[in-house]
């Protein structure tokens, strides 16, 4: 008899977890962590964090939610209550 035990079989694709996004930081950041992070998860979803703060959950947008945001962003005044 061997006292060597067989190793668990390794867990279907589907059930592996997914892997860790890779966040990325504005090129126009200080090195203060004064800044959103961003990174793509492998739902197609975009995630949002606080820099100061990556221990909580991040916001996720769709592709198309995220950029009419920051298409948004370029229409400076363009927001709610905005009068041309």
């Amino acid at each position: 008899m061997s006292d060597r035990r067989a190793l668990p079989a390794a867990p279907p694709p589907s059930m592996a977890p997914p892997p860790a996004p890779q966040w990325r930081r504005s090129s126009r950041s200080t090195g203060m962590n004064n800044c959103v992070e961003t990174a793509r998860f492998a739902d197609a979803l975009l995630a949002v964090r606080d820099s100061k703060d990556v221990d909580r959950p991040p916001l996720r947008f769709s592709a198309a939610a995220w950029t009419t945001f920051v298409d948004g962003l370029g229409q400076r005044g363009a927001g709610p209550g905005h009068v041309s």
